[in-house]
């Protein structure tokens, strides 16, 4: 079935995947973001502060039909105080800027700080693994749960359908995007390789050891169409990963292969990214330079902190997806894969170099 949708975020890792996803499947779609970034494809492109109330009101009512909105924005402040403040100011802006359109569904992605706490209380407790969707809140100020309420109080006044989306960490394509896994190992196993460097892993020991999954965004789009026309799936909370598991020792040293690396032994202490890649904008220009690549600084393409958070986890972190399963959302993704089609893009778009082991190339 075609909509006309809106897709708020559509610039970041989740929203640009995601505006890709619907044009692929014939549905009108148009895009929302800070920047003025069109999606190739997209019947329309909306460049908007959702923080700006008369604005959002005045253009958000301008545009045709809405049947959908995705919602997959968020706006980072100083602290937690300030990011529910605001956060929660700009979901608000953005459904009643479109009180006037025949909305069906509206459709939050979230993530699991749901089940770790906010950025101030991160990782902290000893929560129940692997995550249910339907685990209690956290005490404490989080911005995940002012969106929900937002989108909840508005569902119940014009009686539309929700879904909330719990994806754990992100890979997929995106540049310049401020939690970016998948392209912050890129650039690290780049460097190292370049410059003989040891491959280490930056984090805990816990993490290295512990059971843990991620989320493609590519997954991540179709489970978001799926959801805004599954009457199943109407008013229900979701975690969303790729469906199998694995441990950080496997992977790093996959991930090691794929660049023709050997994997440093686990140091006895963290070694954060944000300290081993201090100078790293000099030492990418350098290698920019050397293999003509796009001319993109280390500072656009990596989130070293981000990385460092997700890795430098002292508690094991996976998902249960039993809402999806038990409403008919039956794929999955090999993680693995997840990691190497970004990097052969990534390479392929020559924003890094080709240091493919042969079985890499071959696979």
């Amino acid at each position: 079935m075609s909509q006309t949708v809106l897709v708020a975020g559509s610039t970041g890792m989740v929203g640009s995947n995601l505006s890709r996803c619907l044009v692929d499947k014939g549905w009108r779609v148009m895009t929302l973001a800070l920047e003025d970034v069109e999606t190739e494809g997209a019947d329309r492109h909306v460049a908007l502060d959702l923080t700006d109330r008369d604005a959002t009101l005045s253009t958000l009512g301008k545009l045709p039909d809405i049947d959908s909105l995705f919602y997959c924005t968020w706006s980072p402040q100083p602290t937690e105080a300030e990011n529910c403040v605001v956060n929660r100011v700009m979901i608000r802006n953005a459904l009643d800027g479109l009180a006037n359109s025949s909305l069906s569904h509206v459709a939050l992605v979230t993530g699991l700080k749901h089940y770790l706490g906010s950025f101030e209380a991160y990782a902290t407790g000893l929560p129940y693994t692997p995550f249910q969707e339907d685990q209690p809140r956290l005490p404490g100020p989080n911005f995940y749960y002012d969106q929900e309420d937002e989108l909840f109080d508005a569902a119940e006044r014009w009686g539309f359908s929700w879904s909330v989306h719990r994806p754990h960490t992100l890979v997929g394509h995106a540049l310049g995007n401020a939690m970016n896994m998948g392209v912050t190992l890129a650039v690290y196993a780049s460097i190292c390789r370049e410059k003989e460097h040891p491959f280490v892993f930056p984090g805990s020991a816990a993490q290295y050891s512990a059971v843990t999954d991620i989320t493609d965004a590519r997954l991540l789009a179709d489970h978001l169409a799926w959801a805004a026309t599954e009457p199943l799936a109407a008013d229900t909370a979701f975690n969303v990963a790729n469906g199998d598991l694995f441990r950080w020792e496997r992977m790093w040293s996959r991930i090691a292969g794929y660049f023709g690396l050997t994997p440093a032994p686990l140091p006895e202490q963290p070694r954060p990214l944000a300290h081993q890649m201090a100078k790293a904008d000099a030492v990418w220009k350098d290698i920019v330079d050397k293999h003509e690549l796009a001319p993109h600084s280390a500072t656009r393409l990596t989130s070293w902190w981000h990385t460092d958070a997700d890795l430098g986890r002292e508690i094991e972190c996976f998902t249960d997806m039993r809402n999806s399963r038990e409403r008919g959302f039956l794929r999955w993704q090999r993680s693995e894969a997840s990691f190497f089609d970004l990097f052969d893009r990534l390479i392929e778009e020559h924003v890094i170099p080709d240091f493919r082991s042969d079985w890499a190339r071959l696979r």
